[in-house]
């Protein structure tokens, strides 16, 4: 395999769409084979939120990617933008966020994103760089780019104007400031979600506006989190925190779906590659390997990248202690439970520690022996657990809280 077609392989694994591939080749071969300058590959990543989760990783990857190759990548951290709102698949207006919040959450951002990226390779710039010099005629300019009919032709504001929703002049100018910004680095490779392929082809218009060679969109997949359905989000509480220990991340890793998992290895793993995956994928198919194994193995990946390996070594012995029974399980987070000095039966304590919905839906998983208490099924329906009880309760092999109860005052 030619040094190009490795590069080529590698880039387009996972991604969604690359527009456009052709111009992609050219800029890679002139790169890699002609002896020319490294790409500039630019990612934006507005500071909404104090911390970082895996969903966000999805476009640290690739970027890493890109710096492993050789080539400049650009984290954009959208200060000015932040203070706009991005609209996208918002069918509301989005608050916007003040200076404060923006530069607080912006200084977190620069500290977690190399926990993945290369510090030495990275350029981190702030678009108030140049929209904080820019005066109310250049904006005005800058909008005369754009038409309101091409703006309507977005997704979410065709849907809030067909339905007679409020749509407000500042968002107009979101997918202007953030073309604008790959002007400002003469960006070569912008990366985005799927959600974000109206902002980045605005990319493509500015830079051969402005003269410049138009920007190859690559857009990635947006990664459900642990409900398998919505796209991961702090709000829907279906995330993990590249900030959260080492054991949450490997137990909230174990429980997403076995379908699932396969994405999350396309997206967030560096150690199984293409190949191997369709090697383990046809082990499990064919029964000859488990798929909370392989799942395992990514778990470990995660908690490793983020807290290092002796860590991740620990959390997945906890993991294996909660789900076995054997073993010290120490490690695990302990949660306090507030129960009346009569204590709770296990129904009730599997709702109160968040294993289960419904006290009803707890006593059909009793009865279908899907319940353990340290590692032994429990069936004992009847049982108080009282205050000052302290164990790992657990619902079949995904579910487990390691739960410490107190009396409520």
């Amino acid at each position: 395999m030619t040094e190009l077609q490795h590069a080529l392989d590698l880039i387009s694994r996972g991604s969604e769409e690359i527009l456009k591939r052709e111009e992609l080749e050219a800029r890679l071969r002139t790169s890699v084979q002609d002896g020319g300058r490294p790409l500039r590959i630019k990612a934006g990543f507005d500071p909404t939120a104090p911390d970082l989760h895996i969903g966000h990783t999805v476009l640290l990857n690739k970027m890493r990617q890109f710096q492993d190759l050789g080539h400049q990548v650009i984290f954009l951290i959208g200060d000015f933008t932040g203070m706009i709102g991005d609209p996208t698949g918002k069918n509301v207006t989005r608050k916007p966020l003040t200076r404060e919040d923006v530069a607080a959450n912006a200084q977190t951002y620069a500290d977690q994103v190399f926990k993945v990226l290369d510090r030495e390779r990275t350029e981190v710039r702030f678009n108030s760089e140049w929209f904080g010099a820019m005066d109310a005629a250049g904006m005005i300019k800058l909008a005369a780019q754009h038409t309101v009919a091409r703006m309507l032709e977005r997704d979410d504001f065709a849907k809030r104007y067909a339905a007679q929703q409020p749509i407000a002049i500042h968002e107009f100018l979101y997918p202007l400031v953030q073309g604008y910004d790959s002007v400002a680095l003469k960006a070569d490779v912008e990366l985005g979600g799927t959600d974000q392929k109206f902002n980045l082809l605005m990319g493509r218009g500015l830079q051969e506006h402005f003269g410049q060679p138009p920007q190859i969109v690559l857009t990635m997949p947006l990664l459900e989190g642990l409900d398998g359905v919505n796209k991961m989000s702090k709000s829907l509480g279906n995330y993990i925190g590249i900030n959260e220990p080492a054991i949450d991340i490997v137990t909230k890793a174990m429980k997403v779906g076995d379908a699932l998992m396969w994405k999350w290895i396309d997206l967030l793993s560096f150690e199984i590659g293409v190949d191997e995956a369709k090697v383990l994928r046809r082990d499990i198919e064919g029964g000859a390997l488990n798929p909370r194994d392989v799942k395992l193995r990514l778990a470990r990946e995660l908690a490793a990248r983020f807290h290092g390996d002796a860590e991740a070594d620990k959390a997945v012995a906890g993991w294996h202690a909660a789900v076995r029974g054997e073993g010290d399980v120490s490690n695990l987070p302990l949660h306090e439970i507030l129960v009346p000095a009569g204590g709770l039966r296990i129904a009730a304590l599997l709702v109160a520690a968040g294993l289960m919905p419904s006290n009803s839906e707890a006593s059909r998983k009793l009865k279908e022996r899907a319940v353990r208490v340290d590692g032994e099924v429990f069936e004992d329906v009847a049982r108080v657990f009282t205050p000052g009880f302290e164990g790992v309760i657990a619902v079949g092999k995904r579910n487990f809280a390691r739960v410490h109860l107190r009396a409520a005052a």
